[in-house]
């Protein structure tokens, strides 16, 4: 063996050294932190194949980034920066929800209401002079999570299990068939409001965990490789939340020993789960023609 494979080797023992990160479960942030990657992980699966069917991933990065614009308002006013975040990414899906209602007017509401709302984000951040802050917000800090945050995540999560449960079946409908649904008397226009405001609350604590950056790694991904294996609403939310859950636990458990962000290893895994689903995909197609 040479002796720059020999050094290669060693710095990767050094970097993943699995004794460290078996050492590090024990502590009570490490247990918080996979805690809250659990419920957030649960959060994605479960939205993530309704956002892919009604075409809103890029409301989701809409979304997260003007939470960083509720968070950034909320430290300079001296209040929770999590519940600025929330209040921001939710008062954003609600414009979202109502005008951008139409697929065609979505992206361009979308995108007007970001670019104005990030510029207010970054006038909010000089105002604050801590840059640094800025920067946690875009790329996440788990392990500061905390029991406050680990608990705001819980009552999201209870608050998107609960309004799945009671309005699922019609905007499902809703959501592969709008204009029969609207016809047979679905509220098409109330379901997408309320939605939009769930995925808010979804990307809110997506901020804090994992950054507004990659928010969509959790949101968006496992629910999109799901629908490249199957086209069957449960099986994909099945596999939406099992891929979810691998993304987020495996992320944070291969981000302790490197010491390195979690977002890195959430996104690694995500994109390599739908790269393998989409082949899987492509070859079904392939063998039934």
């Amino acid at each position: 063996m040479s002796v720059t494979s020999l050094a290669a080797e060693r710095q990767f023992s050094d970097l993943w050294d699995f004794s460290t990160t078996i050492d590090l479960l024990g502590y009570d942030f490490v247990q918080h932190a996979l805690l809250a990657m659990l419920l957030l992980g649960l959060i994605g699966g479960l939205l993530g194949p309704l956002i892919v069917a009604r075409q809103m991933s890029f409301a989701v990065h809409g979304s997260s980034e003007l939470s960083v614009t509720g968070a950034a308002a909320a430290l300079l006013a001296g209040f929770s920066v999590n519940l600025g975040g929330v209040i921001g990414a939710v008062l954003a899906a609600a414009v979202f929800g109502i005008l951008g209602n139409k697929a065609r007017e979505r992206d361009s509401v979308i995108g007007v209401v970001m670019a104005f709302g990030l510029g207010i984000g970054v006038l909010f951040l000089a105002l604050y002079g801590r840059i640094g802050t800025g920067f946690a917000l875009l790329t996440g800090q788990v392990v500061s999570v905390g029991l406050e945050g680990l608990v705001a995540i819980a009552i999201t999560t209870a608050i998107v299990v609960a309004v799945l449960a009671v309005i699922y079946r019609p905007l499902l409908f809703a959501s592969t068939d709008p204009r029969v649904a609207q016809a047979q008397g679905v509220p098409v226009r109330t379901l997408s409001v309320v939605f939009a405001i769930i995925m808010g609350l979804a990307c809110a604590q997506g901020v804090q965990i994992i950054g507004a950056l990659l928010v969509m790694s959790l949101l968006i991904t496992p629910g999109a490789a799901a629908a490249r294996v199957t086209a069957n609403p449960m099986r994909a939310l099945v596999l939406s939340v099992i891929f979810a859950e691998v993304a987020a636990i495996g992320g944070l458990l291969m981000s302790l020993a490197p010491k390195l962000p979690v977002s890195v290893f959430v996104t690694i895994i995500s994109f390599v789960i739908y790269v393998v689903c989409r082949i899987i995909g492509s070859r079904r197609v392939h063998t039934t023609r």
